[in-house]
This record gives C-alpha cells, structure tokens and sequence, in this order.
C-alpha cells in the first residue's frame, strides 16, 4: 500500500540506509509495519523510530500527504513499482520514495546526462553550461541539475531555450521553491515538457543535510555528470564522487587556473579521470554507443553544418545594421564588456549605442549583465 512506504519514508530516523534494511529484513513496507519491536530492534534503529513504527503515529499523515501530492498535480512513485526509474534503482541506496511533477515519464524515458556547478559561476562558466545543455537538449537528451543558482539555473535554462527537456532535482519537498526568485523557472521547467522530482515529503524546507541526498538522485537518474566549475569544497565535487561510486561517466570543462571556481574542475580532470570536455560532442562520444550514434552526425558531408565553437564566435548574423554588427563583434560570450568600453571601441554616440545593444538583446543575441555590462550569447 503507497501509505506504508509514505508513512516510512516520512518516519524520523529513517533515512536511506535505514529503510534499506527494513526493506531487506521484511521485504516490504507493508511488513514493516507487522513488526515486533523486538525485530526492529534488532536492526540497531534509533528508539524514536521503532517507537513511531509501532504506534503509528504517522499514518493520518502520510494518508493526508498522498492526496496533497495529487491535489498539487504530483505523483508518488514506490521503489517496488515499475514505473519507479530503473538508473535510479540500480544506486547503492536508491530513496524509496520520489516525489514527482511534470512530465517525468517522457523526461526519464530519454538518455538523462547532468550538468552541476558553483552557485557563484563565472559569465564563462554559465555560458559554458548554457551552451552544453542547450546543444545537447536540442539532440533529445534530456538535462538533470540541482535547481539552484548559477551553473544548475544556467543548465535548466540552456535545455529551455533549445525547446528540450529539464528536470530539476529539489533538496526540498515538492510544494516548495527554493531559491524563491526561482519560482518562473520552475514554472517554466513544467510548462515546457520538464519534470521536477525529490524524496522529500511535503513542506521539507532547504536545510544543508539534504543536498548530498539529492545530488545522489541527480547523478542516479544521469548516464553522466557534467561539472562546470566547483570550488575545493563544492557540493558539485560530491556528486562528482557519487556519480563515480554509481559506475557513471563524470565530465569537466576546464577552467582558468587562477580562478577557485577552477580548482574542482581542474582537479577532476588532471587527478581523478574525468573527461575534458569543450563541445557536446565530447560527451556524446562516451555515452553507450547505441545512444551515441543517435547523437553524433553521420561521418559524411552532412557535418560541416555543424558549427564549431570557433565558427560561431566568428559568425556574424544577416541583417545587422552598422551599429549593431560592430557592437556584435566586440562582444564575446565569456569576458562582459562594460557600455564604457564600447563607447570608446565603436566611436557611437551613447544613443546609437544603447539603440544598437536593445536591439540586439531583443534579438536575443546578446545580453545584459548587472552593472551595465553585456555579454554575446551562444
């Protein structure tokens, strides 16, 4: 029965290892609950969560949770039912309870591949996540990251403008947004065909224990993880660790090396074998060759319709005007050019100017960065 493993997922004290225990002692949820205290003793459980096995006290609850879940539009999935993501399954000590949104089925029916980072990311490392996830969204894959800001929101909205699937992994319950200013993301997350998905009950608020339980889903639901940039201590080097203990590929965009941002990056590839990678193809090369042939252009004429990193910092687009074409070509997408500098490098009256770079952000070719800096797109 879903309230049984609601109600244990809900229980204090029962975290995954826990549970996996339980699981494995009595085979279910259900039995669980026909426990002596004797048995869950047995199992060495801290006494509050024997005590609330026995009395149970969360049962009302969990009954309460199940339809709030529905009434938001949400769905339980239980480890033992066949809808419950296999990659996931497979992990060491897989939730045995996610909470879902959206479209999660046709989302975790594709070939998933995450893309985590710094919160505090670099103009170049949030277009280099920006681009990655959007090329790779736009072959059918789809993008699993954290939800939180800087690389993770860079990645969710890289698969949105290809017009791709994004899940976004919460380290909250599912009725929660954290971060707030994120709340038209995770509408547009939704709206677009994506999914967001955590094992935590209803009202779970942001506490600094949950994310290593969430960057294992996130690395659990991927064939491989991206990183893009991570400081010595980031939360993205853990799931860098989880996806290698998950026997999956783990990826790295090199960084500067004068930047701390870089430090994890750069460690990742120079000490612990994680791929470099400049371009989606680097990534498509090392995914399981059946999927891998989907992704990667056959090896004739057709591939010189793919534009290079190169080719596309040297490609001006048609139909710019004098004003705009020199603003456009000034600008590069990792080093933001204050409106100062572009004053003195184009020679435009302020006017010209500032009409040449609106232009251009509504053609969403460049944009605006805080401090009247901007930066080309990708």
């Amino acid at each position: 029965m879903i309230r049984d493993w609601v109600e244990l997922n809900m229980t204090p004290g029962i975290g995954p290892r826990a549970a996996a225990k339980l699981l494995e002692r009595f085979g279910s949820a259900e039995a669980v609950y026909s426990a002596t205290r004797s048995e869950l003793e047995q199992l060495r459980l801290v006494p509050e969560a024997i005590d609330t096995i026995i009395g149970r006290d969360l049962q009302a609850a969990a009954e309460s949770e199940i339809k709030t879940v529905r009434k938001l539009g949400g769905d339980i999935l239980l480890l033992d039912d066949g809808v419950y993501p296999s990659s996931l399954r497979e992990i060491y000590d897989p939730p045995i309870v996610i909470y879902v949104k959206g479209s999660w089925s046709e989302c975790l029916d594709q070939p998933c591949i995450a893309i985590v980072g710094s919160r505090r990311c670099s103009t170049y490392g949030q277009n280099s996540a920006l681009m990655i996830a959007r090329d790779l969204a736009q072959r059918g894959m789809t993008v699993i990251s954290g939800f939180a800001r800087g690389i993770d929101s860079a990645a969710h909205r890289g698969a949105l403008e290809a017009g791709g699937r994004t899940v976004a992994v919460l380290g909250t319950g599912i009725d929660q947004c954290y971060p707030r200013d994120h709340r038209k993301l995770a509408c547009d997350i939704l709206e677009n065909g994506g999914a967001v998905v955590t094992q935590f009950p209803l009202g779970t608020p942001p506490v600094s224990e949950n994310f290593p339980y969430r960057n294992r889903i996130i690395s659990g639901l991927s064939l491989g993880v991206l990183v893009v940039e991570a400081s010595e201590n980031s939360g993205s080097l853990i799931t860098a660790r989880l996806a290698m203990e998950q026997n999956r590929e783990v990826f790295a965009i090199p960084g500067n090396i004068t930047s701390r941002n870089s430090f994890g990056t750069n460690y990742l590839i120079k000490g612990a074998g994680a791929k470099l990678v400049q371009q989606w193809q680097d990534i498509a090369t090392e995914l399981p060759p059946q999927i891998a042939a989907r992704l990667l252009p056959p090896p004739v004429a057709d591939r010189k319709k793919e534009k290079s990193l190169a080719d596309r910092l040297q490609f001006v687009p048609e139909g710019l005007s004098r004003p705009e074409s020199s603003v456009f070509r000034l600008l590069t997408p990792d080093a933001p050019s204050h409106i100062d500098t572009l004053i003195d490098q184009t020679r435009l009256p302020i006017s010209e100017l500032t009409n040449a770079l609106l232009s251009l952000e509504m053609r969403e070719l460049v944009r605006a960065l805080p401090g009247k800096c901007f930066v080309r797109k990708l």
